[in-house]
Formats: C-alpha cells, structure tokens, sequence
C-alpha cells in the first residue's frame, strides 16, 4: 500500500479565480468537503490511516493533508473527467481544493464550533445495514514474510429459499494483508471446490493456473456465468457494493453456498490473523429485475522485459438488452492505463471510462450516475498499457518476462461490470 501521508512533493496547481469565502475555518468550510469525500475511509475500522472527522483529529495533519490533495493524490480518483459521470465521484472540485488549501495557509482555524454541520451517522464497523453477516469461525494466520497462495473457504448460507440480496460487503478484520477478497455464489449441486470441507481454508491441490493462463475451472474465469454468480468483493478502495438499482437485487437461490476466495499477501513487518465478514442487506420482496456480473477480460499476451508502453485488448458482446451499471479495472503493479469503450451494433462507438493513471494500490469501482441502456450486440472494448520499464517504480522486475498470474508480480487484464437485466 503507497501511503499519502509518506509524499512530501506537491504538483503544482493552477487555481481560477478566486471564489474562496473569506475567513476560512474547519467548522464552517472544511469539514463538509470532509464529510462529502473524505470519511468514507478516513474514520474508525476503515482504510484510511488516521480518521478525519473532527478538528481534533485532522489538525495534526493539515499540512499533509495540503499536499495529498495538491498532488491529486487524495481523495483516490483516477477517472478522466472527459469522459462519463459517475455516482461515486469523489474527486474534488477546484473550489473545495482551494477552501482546504487557504484553510491551512491560514493556520488551520477551527472556527464557531455553532457552524459544524451534523455528524453523518454511520453504522459501526459497515456501510451498508446488513441483515445477514458470515463470519470465519477462526482467524487465519498470515506469517510476515513469504508467498502465499489462494486459499477458499465455503460458507453455507442456509437459505432455504430463494434470497434476492440489496447490497453486499467483505470486511477483513486485517486488512494491511489483504490483496483482494471476492464471494462467489456457488449453486447446489456444483462440482467447483467439492473437496472443500465448509469454513475450513482451502487450498487446491493443483493450481490450474499453468502457462499463463487462468483456470479454465474457475467460474470466475468465464465472461458470464449467472449460475456463479459474483456476489461481493474487498480490495484497497473498493467499498460496499449496491444492487437496489432501478428496482434489481442479486440473487442467491436456494441451497446455495457462498465461496470465499482470499489471497493474503505479507507485509514484510509482522504476523497478523484475519476473521473476515460478509454481510448482506435483504430485499423485502422479489425485485422486477436482477442484477448480475459479467467480465471482458483476456490472457493472451506476453509483456517484453524492459517495455515501457505494452499494450493489450479485451471485448466481450451482449447477446441480450442490458442496463450497463458500474465498471471495475484490474492490471497489477505494471498497469499503466486503461480506456473502456462501447461499440454499438449501429457502428457508433462510446468511451465510457478513461483511466490515464492507472494505480494498483485502489481498485475502484465506477458507478455510472445512471444505468445506461444498452441493445443486444453491443460490444464492450478495453485498450490497456503496462509499463515494464525501469521509470516504473512499482515494477518488481524489469528484466521479466510477464504473463497472466494470480500474484501481483505476474499480470492481469479485466474489467468487472455490473448489469441489469429482466428478472425472469
């Protein structure tokens, strides 16, 4: 993880007039721009390093705070404002920029404590209000150093009838050793993991994953698959996930089984234990249309050592009508940047996302402001870089040559979307 906190050199940024308020305080000025794109991370039990929700609390950091958002290094936002609008956006305006940025060259005031505005209530310890949580029944030990491989567990829902599901999250309870987490819904029946036993990590005993390739098994693997159907998932930047779209849900249907797939990943520092949740928010009754995932992704490629603009494609095409929802990027450490576009069968092309500076450390999901109809033989196209080169930083070997691999030293290419489709 590439914390804020450790930059010390600011981009410059060139403000427009200035419409800043005068006399600039934390209370009356700086706390709403916090509470608006801050707090979702920055308070107790979630990602962000230090909580952000009192004067208290971010006086100490005001200078660091100055310089993360002059650097465009916070609030992590990494979409082209070119190009599509998204729910989500938690970029910050140039106005809110230049009220935080005057705020500190000020001394950092905290003003009339009568102008706060009311603390945003929050359920502890989650972002959604489940009605149903899974937890590991023991933490799972992750040693400091050394390479660990994907384990899975099985957790048996009990669902005795069909359950259409409103919203989901994946909470670990370490989340410093955490590279991703995703649920899988698992239908009865289902050969996938059989010799799993239920809550028990699980580690197959041969990892299909040879030559670069995914495993052609794994239903995670397939473009769409709604019998496996994606439930949820965890990794740096990436929040709840909602489903009460335009009147959809996820469905888990009867007998299911939700499995877990963790990679854990050292820290290099210390040992940590991990007891992860998956807690689910409940439709009150069957919705009039289900929302499902879908992935365009590819493995055929091979990136040269030393390569520093290596570029790659995927497409996947709709064989029915969909309302496109949200939008989710993945490379690994040499992702560089990524475009998504929309080709519809009539030739007229979309670009939906611009991603120029793809950063591995947040994998943010894209919200669309509102679901876009999309007829039957439209194509989705992904065009991504990595940089294999020594100017990259994170790169762990530029003299490798890369292919498709579970770590994060190896690569990947996939765009994860979520769509809604009729129920029935």
């Amino acid at each position: 993880m590439r914390y804020w906190l450790l930059g010390s050199v600011m981009a410059a940024t060139v403000f427009a007039a200035d419409t800043t308020p005068q006399n600039i305080t934390f209370n009356k000025d700086v706390l709403p721009i916090l509470q608006k794109n801050c707090q979702t991370c920055h308070r107790p039990g979630e990602i962000g390093p230090m909580p952000l929700l009192t004067y208290a609390d971010t006086r100490p950091w005001a200078k660091s705070v100055k310089a993360a958002i002059l650097a465009r290094k916070m609030p992590p936002w990494f979409a082209d404002p070119k190009y599509g609008h998204f729910m989500n956006d938690r970029s910050l305006r140039e106005k809110d920029m230049h009220t935080i940025v005057s705020w500190v060259d000020s001394g950092a005031p905290e003003g009339d404590a009568k102008d706060k505005p009311a603390p945003i209530q929050r359920q502890e310890g989650w972002n959604i209000q489940p009605d149903v949580v899974f937890q590991m029944p023991d933490p799972y030990p992750v040693p400091a150093t050394g390479t660990l491989q994907y384990i899975y567990i099985v957790i048996p829902t009990g669902f005795t009838k069909d359950t259409w599901v409103t919203a989901a999250e994946v909470r670990p309870s370490a989340r410093s050793v955490v590279h991703h987490m995703i649920a899988v819904v698992r239908p009865p029946g289902s050969q996938w993991m059989k010799d799993a036993k239920p809550f028990v990590p699980y580690i197959p005993t041969q990892e299909a994953e040879t030559a670069g390739q995914p495993d052609p098994n794994d239903p995670q693997s397939r473009p769409v698959d709604i019998s496996y159907e994606f439930l949820a998932g965890y990794s740096p930047g990436m929040g709840a996930q909602r489903f009460d779209i335009d009147r959809s849900a996820k469905l888990i249907p009867a007998g299911s089984d939700i499995v877990l797939q963790v990679h854990y990943t050292t820290n290099g520092k210390t040992a940590e234990k991990d007891q992860t949740k998956i807690g689910l928010t409940l439709a009150k009754e069957p919705p009039l249309k289900r929302f499902f995932s879908a992935v365009a992704t590819s493995p055929n490629w091979t990136i040269p050592p030393r390569d520093p603009n290596y570029e790659g494609h995927a497409r996947l095409t709709f064989g029915e009508p969909v309302e496109f929802v949200f939008l989710q990027p993945h490379m690994h450490l040499r992702g560089k940047d990524m475009t998504v576009r929309l080709v519809y069968p009539s030739g007229e092309s979309q670009t939906l996302l611009s991603v120029p500076h793809y950063d591995f450390s947040w994998q943010i999901v894209y919200y669309l402001d509102k679901p876009l109809q999309l007829p039957k033989g439209t194509r989705v196209e992904v065009t991504a870089h990595w940089d294999n080169s020594a100017n990259n930083p994170y790169n762990p070997d530029p003299n490798a040559t890369v292919k498709w691999g579970n770590q994060s030293w190896d690569e990947m290419l996939s765009v994860a979307m979520g769509v809604i489709v009729d129920r029935d």
